[in-house]
């Protein structure tokens, strides 16, 4: 049941949940979930090639135009709770290992006390962007230490354990990726595809994004047996389902 929920999305870059979990995000929220994201960089440096081939631009000048792209896709999605926090993109490592940026982190899963936080793949590699996998091992740590009681952060209140599932990065292959959920987004498929054609910086990513939810449309028809499956996104599990049945 999807109503009541309270998911946490943090992304590396300006697109990355846009591009990776756009349709599940609509659908939670169409279905009366609480969705909060977190966008941790513009994706300046590393996700902008197309917007720096413009004459005259600046760091200042792309930064502006990657904020008014992913305000616009996230209104698109009907997200609501969404921060930017301006941190530096290639390399994001230095900037993720301050305790400062950690500290955040830990503040922001506590204040939402999430069920599910979805941010980018653990358990393969993103051979192509190491942004993506610096971002994974930091939310992954930081939702531990959220869980903690013996890490004290005055203000807030120790979380319980919550779900966490990977984005299906891209050149899934080369990465080391395995799909361990498929979500059908057939009911918002539309509002994802809109939402990513807000994005002028990337625009390779949109066909790659629009037949990766062909593809897992697919194979969600092939395993559920449910014909009304169009269209999909995948994730990876961070940890196995636990319960008291099969599911």
């Amino acid at each position: 049941m999807i109503e009541g929920k309270k998911v946490l999305v943090v992304s590396a870059h300006a697109a990355d949940y846009v591009w990776r979990a756009g349709g599940t995000i609509a659908k939670y929220i169409k279905h009366g979930a609480e969705v909060h994201v977190v966008v941790l960089s513009f994706g300046v440096r590393g996700e902008s090639n197309d917007l720096w081939k413009q004459e005259g631009a600046t760091y200042e000048s792309v930064k502006k135009e990657r904020l008014g792209e992913t305000r616009q896709a996230a209104e698109i999605l009907g997200i609501k709770n969404i921060e930017f926090w301006d941190l530096p993109d290639y390399p994001m490592e230095p900037a993720l290992q301050m305790d400062e940026t950690r500290e955040r982190m830990i503040r922001k899963i506590r204040e939402v006390q999430p069920n599910i936080i979805i941010t980018h793949d653990k358990n393969g590699e993103d051979i192509l962007n190491p942004d993506h996998n610096n971002v994974a091992q930091f939310v992954f740590a930081c939702s531990i230490q959220a869980n903690s009681n013996g890490y004290r952060l005055e203000g807030t209140k120790t979380t319980k354990q919550m779900r966490l599932f990977g984005f299906e990065p891209h050149q899934t292959e080369l990465s080391k990726y395995v799909p361990g959920t498929l979500i059908d987004i057939s009911e918002v498929y539309d509002q994802k595809v809109a939402a990513m054609q807000c994005f002028k910086a990337q625009k390779h990513l949109i066909n790659y994004y629009t037949e990766r939810a062909h593809l897992r449309g697919n194979h969600l028809r092939r395993i559920s047996g449910n014909n009304s499956y169009q269209y999909g996104e995948s994730f990876s599990n961070f940890f196995p389902v636990a319960g008291d049945e099969l599911v």
